[in-house]
């Protein structure tokens, strides 16, 4: 499930209602998105009006978080460099220890310039800024005596605690089509996050991901690569769809209940799709 901390279904009283209900129904995760601020006026790329409300991901998923008890809460995805990679390190921690090791830390290395310039980060290097800030981040949360070095951030002689609840720290989930993108979630990324309008763009992005395998070592302590897929036109899931996704490896199949404007039309789509391997 996806795209809840936005729009209609942001409020108390809707997330806590709905993300019971997801629980309830056996959906496996909880997705949430992220803009720091939106071009206004809106530009072809921006996925949202500069009016539509949508909350922080990570103060959402707190709330979700108390709410709930078993479901995964997964950023899909921060825009890593908009963010301060120790600050969103401790953030991160702190959210898995309070939600008992649920987290999944979604990132990407966003696409709209006026957000990346609004917010102080270039738009050049952000694909190189990310990988040293998942770097940083992962040195942070796993080294006895955290220790990084790098163009972007820099730290000795520090320590951050509590650590994430997995030893090996939270699990990291790249989004994103791009041939960066499939390079840092085969070499960095514990999972990849992709969407389109169904297996043909599945299936394109399996093979970007293939080559960049080639490409790229892939450490051992990350394991086999996740595959969480969205389905994105038409946002309807069938039994024949999600088949088709498993065959092809996908671990988690992520709904996407558009538009987003009554949050009695978003429990009646979490209704319909609960059979599905989520």
């Amino acid at each position: 499930m996806s795209g809840l901390n936005a729009k209609a279904t942001l409020g108390p009283a809707e997330t806590a209602r709905l993300a019971s209900l997801a629980e309830e129904l056996g959906y496996r995760s909880w997705w949430a998105g992220d803009h720091v601020v939106l071009p206004s006026p809106r530009v072809a790329d921006s996925p949202m009006e500069p009016t539509d409300p949508i909350l922080d991901p990570l103060v959402h998923l707190s709330y979700v978080a108390a709410v709930t008890e078993r479901i995964e809460l997964a950023t899909g995805i921060v825009i890593l460099p908009q963010r301060n990679p120790l600050v969103l390190a401790k953030q991160v921690a702190s959210l898995d220890v309070l939600s008992g090791g649920r987290v999944l830390l979604g990132v990407g290395a966003g696409y709209l310039e006026p957000e990346m310039t609004a917010v102080g980060v270039p738009m050049a290097g952000r694909g190189a800024r990310s990988d040293e800030y998942l770097d940083a981040m992962t040195a942070l949360w796993t080294q006895p005596a955290p220790e990084f070095h790098g163009r972007y951030v820099s730290f000795d002689h520090v320590d951050a605690h509590p650590r994430p609840a997995r030893a090996g720290g939270v699990k990291i989930v790249v989004g994103g089509h791009s041939p960066g993108a499939f390079r840092r979630a085969v070499s960095r990324g514990h999972g990849w996050f992709g969407n389109g309008a169904g297996v043909t763009d599945l299936l394109r992005h399996l093979a970007g991901l293939h080559r960049a395998a080639a490409e790229v070592d892939r450490p051992a302590r990350l394991g086999r690569l996740e595959i969480n897929w969205m389905q994105l036109d038409p946002v309807a899931v069938t039994a024949d769809d999600a088949g088709r996704y498993a065959a092809l490896g996908v671990d988690r199949l992520v709904v996407y209940p558009l538009p987003l404007t009554d949050p009695a039309e978003v429990a009646t789509f979490l209704e319909r799709h609960a059979d599905l391997p989520h």
